[in-house]
């Protein structure tokens, strides 16, 4: 079996600094739009869950559980997010002056 062909395809995608810095901005604004679609997903499971259901201590544990470790993913990208943030904001802070 050979391997598939693939095009040579190279598009011309001409950025300049500005541009590419508010792309990246835009990209964690778009990402910290998603983070906060699901934080709100998992308040509506908790309330969804105390409404719906007669709530046992055990239920109860299950639920805070499952909400924890999601919302814990969720700082942990927002961390990233943030690291992101500053060195891009470095980035911009470079554009009059010579940095590394």
């Amino acid at each position: 079996m050979s391997m598939p062909k693939v095009p040579d395809i190279t598009p011309e995608i001409t950025l300049n600094r500005k541009e590419a810095i508010n792309l990246l901005l835009t990209s964690i604004a778009l990402e910290e739009i998603g983070l906060s679609h699901i934080i709100n997903a998992e308040g509506e499971k908790i309330q969804r869950f105390v409404k719906d259901h007669h709530t046992e201590l055990d239920d109860i544990l299950s639920i805070n559980r499952s909400v924890e470790i999601m919302l814990r993913n969720v700082i942990k990208k927002q961390m990233l997010l943030q690291f992101k943030l500053e060195d891009i904001l470095r980035l911009e802070e470079c554009e009059q002056e010579e940095c590394e």
